[in-house]
């Protein structure tokens, strides 16, 4: 079934931007903490062998947002405005 491999994939296999390249699964069940560190582990290591290819700037693994939304809810307007 179509909708079951895409949502296997999407929320297991596939890196979204908004959640600094983790899965959802990873942020959900808390794996994307040792996933971050070892990331960082990977980056200084690559930065520590060759630190010109990174102009300068040690590399950051992405972090995760404290909050995540997909609808936003709406901000309430102050009545005095």
């Amino acid at each position: 079934m179509f909708s079951e491999r895409f949502f296997t994939f999407y929320n297991h296999e596939h890196r979204h931007s908004g959640i600094g390249l983790h899965t959802p699964a990873s942020v959900h069940y808390g794996t994307h903490l040792e996933i971050r560190e070892q990331r960082q582990v990977t980056l200084n290591a690559a930065y520590e062998a060759n630190p010109i290819r990174f102009r300068r700037l040690a590399p950051q693994a992405p972090s995760i947002p404290e909050l995540v939304w997909i609808n936003p809810p709406e901000l309430e307007v102050a009545a005095n405005n």
